[in-house]
């Protein structure tokens, strides 16, 4: 039987969601974006210039038929520039999906819980297919998805950190109530981080920065790509317990012994 990542009906054979900010070129972001195998690609509309016709932007280097385009509210510190910013997406995108952020503070990038849910609450009443961004707060989480939000999005550690998961547990407690799909989004470094994720139930994992800034983007992309596959199979087959002593893998009982040696 297939296994495919859900979220709002809409089905993906990927749970490797890609970012687009902070590649060094056009070129690199397009190339690892493919090289990940993602097939739902994040979009800052606060930072396209939409005012020069004649520009190109993120989008025009995107293959539209290929990937599901996510526009996302990066950069709104406030609700209303939340909501300005996701009508504009949809008008863009022609997609009434967004990924909600909030976030006020610039230095640390935390999201606002507050904030959040008040414009997810908004969003949801004008029909958008709303994935929020959050802390890891499993009281948030369950409040977001009583709103109707089709996922949520709580961090693993800082944005672009590179730290790896630092809300293992946090993420567990999600997880263990949430009925919405639960991607682990922002602070993964390398491909372990993505697995480990996985590995703990989460369905999906979004990645940006650690893949736009390696050295080598679309080998890192490719490295990730293998890291969710096999996070999802480890989890699918089901780990060990773990034990505090030690357990022989070979049978002990009714093994041979040395015969006894005479003095």
């Amino acid at each position: 039987m297939e296994d495919h990542l859900e979220i709002a009906g809409r089905r993906f054979k990927s749970r490797l969601i890609a970012g687009t900010g902070r590649h060094r070129n056009m070129e690199e972001m397009v190339q690892s974006i493919e090289a990940s195998g993602a097939e739902m690609v994040t979009v800052a509309i606060r930072r396209l210039d939409l005012d020069n016709p004649t520009e190109k932007t993120i989008l025009d280097y995107l293959d539209w038929n290929r990937y599901a385009i996510l526009p996302n509210t990066a950069g709104c510190r406030t609700v209303e520039e939340a909501l300005f910013v996701a009508r504009l997406g949809r008008s863009v995108t022609n997609s009434n999906w967004v990924k909600l952020e909030v976030i006020p503070d610039p230095k640390y990038l935390f999201p606002d819980p507050v904030g959040t849910l008040k414009a997810a609450e908004l969003l949801i009443k004008e029909g958008f297919v709303t994935l929020p961004y959050i802390h890891a707060d499993p009281v948030l989480a369950a409040q977001l998805e009583g709103l109707g939000c089709a996922a949520v999005m709580p961090l693993g550690s800082a944005i672009g950190s590179g730290q790896g998961i630092h809300t293992t547990e946090e993420v567990r407690i999600i997880l263990e109530q949430a009925r919405v799909p639960v991607v682990v989004d922002a602070g993964l470094g390398v491909p372990s981080d993505a697995a480990q994720a996985l590995e703990m139930g989460a369905d999906a994992v979004l990645v940006n920065t650690a893949i736009a800034q390696a050295q080598d983007p679309s080998l890192m992309a490719q490295a990730f790509r293998l890291g969710v596959e096999a996070g999802r199979k480890a989890y699918l087959a089901g780990r060990i317990s773990k034990r505090l002593y030690a357990v022989a893998s070979s049978p002990t009982q009714d093994v041979p012994q040395p015969a006894a040696t005479s003095s």
